[in-house]
Parts: structure tokens; sequence; C-alpha cells
């Protein structure tokens, strides 16, 4: 029987990444660097999950020759950039900016009005998370989730599954209990890989990506109900 749906953040709750994208070229200027990420090189950015991560490896692949003239010093401007990146995304959602995507929040008030459990499984920051639902949900947003699961508390980043599995774990439910609600194909692995049917909602970013072995990959959930998520998760 299905008791919780847990949601990653990022291009499936909303369409955040071309915030996301003019945050980080923001960072960029504003720290000097001539990096410019237009959108085809973003989209190939994300196939590397966290924005620490891809920062690194995009300067590690612009200067392969990259070496740290002191302890830390290439951590401590990956820390700078991201921190200079997500105050602008916070202003960016705050100012209304990004929005949740078609059917989201019906669908979240329709499970809890049937009694079923919401969570959250993301890699992304605890503020990013906290500035978009915030803004969508209101200041008690936190107690529509029984768990979320984030970069804090997970740092492994998708597609391994650690943050499916610290979810599941605090949830106290099974995989089998659940489904889970990804826009990529790195979401996908990482909540497969945790034993979880999962629903792929694409984005402009993410609808060439492989989505073998999803439940239903669909456009939006502005059509699909809980009743259709009843039977796709006790047909499979």
């Amino acid at each position: 029987m299905l008791k919780a749906l847990i949601f990653d953040v990022d291009g499936t709750l909303a369409d955040t990444e071309r915030v996301h994208l003019a945050a980080f070229n923001h960072a960029f200027e504003l720290e000097g660097l001539d990096w410019r990420w237009d959108t085809a090189l973003y989209t190939r950015l994300l196939e590397i999950s966290g924005g620490k991560e891809r920062m690194l490896h995009h300067w590690r692949s612009v200067q392969p020759d990259l070496t740290e003239l002191g302890a830390g010093a290439v951590q401590a401007t990956i820390d700078r950039l991201h921190e200079l990146k997500t105050a602008y995304y916070e202003n960016a959602v705050r100012e209304g900016a990004v929005q949740l995507r078609p059917g989201v929040l019906a669908l979240m008030s329709e499970a809890r009005a049937q009694g079923l459990q919401l969570a959250i499984a993301t890699t992304t920051s605890p503020v990013n998370i906290a500035a978009l639902l915030r803004t969508a949900i209101g200041d008690g947003w936190r107690s529509h989730f029984l768990a979320v699961g984030d970069a804090s508390s997970s740092p492994i980043k998708k597609p391994h599954p650690q943050v499916y599995l610290q979810v599941l774990g605090d949830m106290g439910l099974p995989a089998s209990a659940c489904l889970a609600f990804e826009d990529s194909a790195n979401g996908l692995q990482a909540a497969t890989a945790a034993g979880l049917r999962t629903v792929i909602t694409p984005n402009s970013f993410t609808d060439h990506h492989d989505f073998s072995g999803a439940l239903r990959v669909v456009p939006d959930l502005g059509a699909v109900g809980l009743a259709q998520l009843r039977q796709w998760h006790a047909q499979a």
C-alpha cells in the first residue's frame, strides 16, 4: 500500500535551474573570474550533482594543471563562490523568480488530506530548500514533511542512494510503500538504487536523459492525482 511520496527539489518541485545558472554566473563575476556558463554548458554540468562539485569539475576542466598554492585554497574559493551564488538564489526566490511546477502543490495537499506522508530527498543545500518552500508554502513548510534529506545530512551526491536511504530510515517506511519523484537520470538512479519506484517529470535541462526503469515519465504533475499514483504503484 502506498504510504508516502518523496520529492526531489531542483527541477522536480520547481524549474529552478535557470535561476541557479544566473546565480553561478553572478558569483563568478563578483569574484572576477572569466567563467561564463551558457545553457548548453550548464546542461552538461548538471550531470555532476552538487553545486560545489560542479564548480570544481569545471575548474579542473578549464585548468587541468590546477594546483593549490596553500592548503585548502581551492576549496576555500569554491566555498566562497557557493556562498555568493546561494545568496543570489535566495534573493531571487524571495522576489518570485521561481514557482512550483504544475500539480505539485495540489498533489501534496491531496496526499496529506488522505493521510500519506511527504518527504524531501535532495542533494541541494538546506538554505535552498527553505528559500523555495517558505515562499511556496509558508513559514511552516517544514511541518508538511515527515523527513527532509539534503546536502548537510547526506553529503554523498546522487546517483548514490544515500539521501533516499536516509529519508526512508527517518520515515521508518520500506521503499515498497513509497513513490519517488525526480527529473534527472542521476536522481532516477539514486531512487532506484534505494529500491524506490520513481515517477519522472523532465524539464528542458533533463529531457534528453535516459529514464529507463522509471515507473512513469510524465511532462508534469498537473494531470496526475493520487488515485492514478496508487494505481501505478499497485500495478508495479
